[in-house]
Parts: structure tokens; sequence; C-alpha cells
């Protein structure tokens, strides 16, 4: 037994009404409800055999006790019913007699509430009240004791307890004073803290403004400079050439190495004041984006033009650009990729003393990705999260010997982000570094680029993902979604993410993006069907290809409704297997995947 009846009062006049307040608060101090609870319990139940009277004219309380600590007040009358029960429930009805006051205002201050009213039949509310959790249990054996207190204790006059009742308003108000206060003290502390705040952004506003007319200061400083120092360095580099051709004269041989060392240095100079004029026309955001049709095998001959006569004949370092197996084409700024390229290029063999230079292409549906792999020293760990800030380099005993100037990788960075691509590394510290350029293969932005900073978060993440089909697969059991994904891994090359659930599976779906999503019918919760109208619902969503893999057998109707929004189904057994993997070519073919292309890479 969990419950137990306490208490019951039947309303039959307005003294009942006193009566069932003075024992509901004697019953409550007895059972251990403090102060406050003991005026709301009696509120509450005054509240509502005041209803159940006027509007009933009987009715019966009955006050119960669930173990070990909830008490239960039930009013029930054989009245009319109450109308607009929502509206009087919600607070905003209220009658001309007050109907609805007692019921809103318990709902409010009692821990439970339930209201069943049919029209003709009569209304029961049963409110319910917590005990402390500073007071013990009450067990069985504690009822009885209880019962025998509270059958000798005196409940007062009506006179008095309109008095304790005037009291309770008393201490309600000043506690609402007080609160008052409290909330005034607090608005006041608020308005201070905005004032801060106002001021703290105004501060920083100030000093944003500050940085942006400090940085326009440094980038015309950069472009006029470099301007002024191309000038000169331009005839010095002509004057060695035409004393290099002996246009005036022969050389002898210690002049002929003097104006080497002159040349070399003046062509090392350019390069530097090449890139930090670049630099500062990229910051300035004044950098121009020229995109035309190109072969990227014409950017890859040009590389291996500028860098292998630069390789001494039997130097322990190969440079590898291989020709893609298959004609490869751009629409972007074929300078920039250019740029980018000799720069990585250039840095990998300046790192690697020996062994091997890679630059390999990949291209996958709107993406390019060229990596650039050395055996080189390669990059500490600790040096990876500053690599592509400007004038930055590493500071190590192997990094010491080919210095530079700290803006290649910069500059290259900036560039890919500002033809809509990225640049990232991997390096592990004496065995070498891949650099990976990843472009779309058209340009989608402005003639005048917009730069994105090395470490600003770019709009689309691009990662290896970018360039493996996504496949989502929703099934709730895992020995299928491991079959599955082991049947699409051995024809596609795929990135996966699984669910256990549809609910999962439709979450997956919003924050991932898929490529194509693989769906069971039958599972718990959310099953394929309902999925499937979740999807269709969501424009974002809506356009995604799914593909039903299910053991279900389909009647006629259920297949017709599958194929208004899924663009295959897939049996999960097959007798062969050959079976089953031809049915996934097909459904993958129909998703949008494009074998033509994959097997061409």
């Amino acid at each position: 037994m969990n419950h137990v009846s306490l208490l019951k009062v039947a309303i039959r006049a307005e003294q009942d009404i006193v009566t069932a307040r003075q024992k509901t608060r004697a019953l409550t101090k007895l059972l251990g409800f403090g102060t406050q609870d003991q005026a709301r319990i009696a509120t509450s139940v005054s509240e509502l055999a005041r209803n159940a009277y006027q509007y009933a004219g009987s009715g019966q309380i009955e006050m119960t006790f669930r173990f070990p600590k909830t008490l239960f007040v039930t009013v029930k009358d054989s009245g009319p019913g109450i109308q607009n029960l929502r509206d009087i429930l919600n607070g905003t009805y209220v009658s001309a007699t007050g109907m609805g006051v007692g019921l809103h205002g318990s709902q409010k201050i009692m821990d439970h509430f339930q209201i069943e009213s049919k029209e003709g039949v009569g209304t029961t509310v049963q409110v319910g009240k917590e005990l402390p959790k500073s007071s013990g249990d009450i067990l069985p054996s504690d009822i009885d004791k209880i019962m025998r207190a509270f059958a000798v204790e005196r409940t007062g006059t009506p006179f008095e307890e309109v008095q304790n009742q005037n009291k309770e308003l008393m201490v309600a108000l000043d506690e609402l004073r007080q609160t008052q206060t409290e909330l005034r003290a607090l608005n006041a502390e608020l308005a201070e803290t905005n004032r801060g705040v106002v001021a703290l952004y105004a501060e920083l506003d100030e000093k944003a403004e500050s940085l942006r007319k400090a940085n326009e200061v440094k980038t015309s400083f950069l472009s006029n400079m470099t301007h002024e120092f191309r000038t000169p360095l331009s005839s010095i580099i002509s004057l060695t050439r035409i004393l290099q051709n002996r246009i005036d004269g022969e050389l002898t041989p210690e002049q002929e190495k003097q104006v080497g060392f002159i040349a070399k240095s003046a062509h090392s100079l350019l390069e530097i004041v090449n890139d930090l004029l670049d630099l500062a026309k990229v910051e300035a955001g004044k950098i121009s984006v020229n995109p035309v049709d190109f072969e990227v095998d014409e950017v890859l001959g040009g590389i291996r033009g500028v860098f292998r006569p630069l390789i001494p004949e039997g130097a322990p370092v190969e440079l590898s650009i291989p020709t893609p197996s298959h004609a490869l084409y751009l629409c972007t700024d074929q300078g920039k990729v250019s740029q980018i390229l000799r720069n990585l290029v250039s840095n990998a063999l300046k790192f690697t003393d020996k062994g091997t230079v890679e630059l390999l292409v990949d291209a996958k549906a709107g993406w390019i990705r060229f990596e650039v792999k050395d055996s080189g020293i390669g990059i500490p760990a600790d040096a990876l999260d500053f690599v592509f800030e400007d004038f930055t380099q590493v500071e190590s005993h192997a990094h010491r010997a080919h210095r530079g100037t700290g803006l290649g990788l910069p500059l290259s960075r900036k560039l890919a982000r500002l033809l809509g691509g990225d640049l990232q590394v991997e390096s592990v510290l004496g065995q070498g570094s891949t650099f990976t350029l990843t472009l779309p293969t058209t340009y989608m932005g402005q003639s005048t680029g917009t730069l994105i900073g090395n470490h600003e978060a770019i709009e689309d993440e691009i990662d290896r993902e970018s360039l493996s089909f996504r496949c989502l697969i929703i099934d709730d059991d895992e020995p299928s979604r491991y079959v599955l994904r082991s049947r699409i891994s051995g024809e596609i090359n795929a990135v996966f993410k699984e669910a256990p659930d549809g609910l999962k599976g439709i979450s997956l779906a919003r924050t991932w993006s898929p490529d194509v999503i693989f769906l069971d019918l039958v599972m718990p919760e959310l099953d394929g069907f309902r999925v499937l109208q979740t999807l269709e619902s969501e424009p974002l969503l809506r356009d995604v290809p799914v593909i039903v893999n299910t053991n279900r057998v389909l009647s006629t109707q259920e297949r017709e409704k599958i194929t208004e929004r899924a663009t295959s189904i897939l049996a999960k057994h097959h007798e062969r297997e050959a079976d089953g993997i031809a049915e996934l070519r097909a459904a993958l073919k129909k998703a949008g995947f494009d074998y033509g292309a994959a097997h061409a890479h």
C-alpha cells in the first residue's frame, strides 16, 4: 500500500470551507510542512472548496498521503462543469464573480495539479505538495501517531482562522516588499553593469578603429616602399646582366665572381620585395582575381620548367611532378595558382637535402586538390599553428641553415582563400611535410577578391572528406550497417557516419550534409517512413538522395510511397553477392556518384 486516506470533509455550507482550511492547516503542520507550505496548501484547499460550493452547491474534499513524501488533496463536485477551462488555467479568463482565480492560483502554488471537468457531470481537481527535503520520510507506521495527534488538535474558531489568514497575508506582503527591494537593487546593479559594457564596447570600437588605421598605414608603407625598392633593384639586375654578357668588355675571373654575387643577392631581394608587394595588395583588399579556363598540366609544366633546371645532376633530391592520368580543367586565376604552387615546391626543395619532392593532383565533385609532399626536415608539432603567420619562421637548429622571410606560406594561404579554397599542412619532424592546396574547379567570387585571414574560420571547411563521397547510414542493426559499409567501401572512396535510430539520423543529416543517405525502414522510435517525411519537409534535406536498404517485404502501396522520395530501394540480403553489388552500383549512380570520373582517378 503506497497511499493512505487521511481526512474527508463534506462541503455543504460556507462554514465547511473554513473548517476545511483549519483542518488542512492542522494536518499539514503535523505532517511536517513548513509555515509557508501550510499556508499555500490551506489557501489552495479553501479556494477549491469555495469554487465547489459556489458553482455546484456542494462538494467533497479528501486528503491522501503517498509514501514517503507527497500529500494529495482531491476536491470533487457534481456541478455543471467548467467552460473556458483552458483560458482559466492560462490566467487569461476571470469571470465577474472571480471564477478561475482559485484554479489558476492553485496550479501555481502547488507541486502537482490535475483537473477533469465534464459538462453536466461535474469537476474533479487534485493538487499535491511534496514534503521539504529537510524533513524525513513518512512511513505507514507514522500515520497512526499523526492521526491520533490530529484528533486532539484544537482547530480554533472561525474568527481565529480569519486572524491567522490576515497574519499570513501580512507576512506574504512583507516578503513581497522585500523581494521588490532586492529587485530594485539588482536592476540598479544591472544598469551599472550595462553602462560598463557600453563603455567597454566603445573602447573596443575605438581600439579596433585604431588598429585598422595602423594596418592601413602599414599596408600603405609596404606598398610604397616595395615600389621604391623595385626600381633600383631592377636597375642593379639589368646592369649585372650587361656585365655578365660582356657587352662592355671582358671581366676578370674575380670580377665575374663578384658580379655573380651581386646578381644573386639582387634577385633574392627582388623576390622578397615582390612577396611584400603581393602581401600589401592582399591585405588592402585590392588584389584582383582574373579567372580563365586552363588545363592543370599547363601549370604543372611551368613548375617543372622552373625547378628541374635548378636541381644539379646527381643531386640526392628528386622532383616528381607526374602528368594527371586524364585532362583536368580549372576556371580560376591561373597566375595565382602557379604562384601558390611555386612557393610550396620552392619551400619543399629548400628544406629537403635528400629524398623526394612530389606534386600530386586529385579532383572530385567540383574540387581539385594539389599535394606537395617532401621527405625533408619537417616542422615541429608546436610550430604548425603559426607557420601561416606573417614574418614567422620556425626556430630550430635544422631550420637555421635555411632562412627566409616568413612570407611565402602566409601569402600562399591568403591567395588560396581568396580563390575560395584553403591551404593546410601536415608534418612530422625529421620525416617531411605535406602541404595540401584545395580549390574549387570554378571560381565563383567577384573580380576583386575578399581576403579571409589565415586564422579565421572559412565558410565551408575544406578537408579530406570534401574529396570523398559522404554516406550517412541510418539503421538500428549494427551488423547490417557493417555489411553495407563494407560493400560501399569496396566500390567507391567514401567517408561514413552512422546513426542507430531515425532521430539521430535526422540530426546527423542536418549537421553533416551527406551526399547520400542509406535508410532502413524498421526502427524503434522513428521508423524509416517517418524519416522520409521529415527529410522531405526540410528544404536543406529535401534534395539529398535517399537509398532505402531493407529486409522488409513491401506492398505495392508502400513501394509507391517510398519511391516518391527515395531514389532506390535495396534488399539487404541476396543469394549471390554479385547481385547485391550490381544493385548497389545502380543505386549509387542514381544517387549521383560518377563512376567514370572516380575510375579515371
